[in-house]
């Protein structure tokens, strides 16, 4: 089965108790370019949390988007999300596999441990993610990565590398540049004036970025 691509702008949800709210706030990313969406909740109860991951993935339904659920494996199986995002005290990849089966999309987060990255993918994760390579005012106290580690990671590794952590339009063109194929936003994105218009603004710096990387590379190789 193909899975979905991992790039571009990875949308990560804000703590809401609020679910139209929440629905409307992510359509406006899905309407600005989002090509993927996490559902983060960590201050809802079992209910909430079923409630607003099933409103949200009839809206990604729609938009043709896939829809992750942060650490919940049971939650993610459950609403038929398209994957499960786990971290350093969750689950492994191969407990997820088993549960989920080869179709879904799962997700490691790594921080900065390049080793830990090498092994979520010999247990089959789809991405890895890398983070926080600034402050991030969802995760204040994160473990900081150092940029030099993207490529890195790219010549190593096989599969998408997600960068997250305080990320803003300024910073996405150079985490872009080193190899991040994703960038995950919360804050500057569900936190900006217009939401729509801050997807919008990454997905244009996605699409310039990446065009100016192939126009360079091909350029390196006229010479050679």
């Amino acid at each position: 089965m193909l899975l979905p691509r991992v790039e571009g702008l990875y949308a990560i949800t804000p703590d809401m108790a609020d679910t139209a709210a929440l629905v409307t706030l992510t359509q406006q990313g899905l309407a600005g370019g989002a090509r993927l969406v996490q559902y983060r909740n960590k201050t809802a109860n079992a209910a909430l949390h079923l409630e607003q991951a099933q409103a949200l993935i009839n809206l990604c339904r729609k938009y043709n988007v896939p829809l992750i659920i942060n650490d919940h494996l049971d939650l993610a199986a459950e609403i038929g999300a398209a994957g499960v995002h786990v971290g350093r005290e969750d689950i492994s990849v191969t407990v997820a596999r088993r549960r989920l089966g080869p179709g879904k999309i799962i997700g490691v987060s790594c921080y900065n441990r390049l080793e830990s990255a090498v092994e979520a993918e010999r247990q089959g994760a789809n991405y890895v993610a890398f983070g926080a390579f600034f402050v991030s005012a969802t995760k204040p106290g994160a473990v900081t990565a150092s940029i030099d580690l993207l490529p890195r990671a790219k010549q190593k590794l096989h599969v998408p590398v997600v960068a997250i952590g305080g990320i803003t339009p300024h910073h996405a063109v150079g985490l872009i540049r080193q190899g991040a194929d994703a960038i995950a936003v919360s804050n500057a994105l569900f936190g900006a004036p217009g939401i729509q218009s801050a997807a919008e603004n990454f997905f244009r710096l996605f699409k310039q970025t990446r065009h100016s990387i192939h126009h360079t590379y091909e350029l390196s190789h006229d010479f050679t």
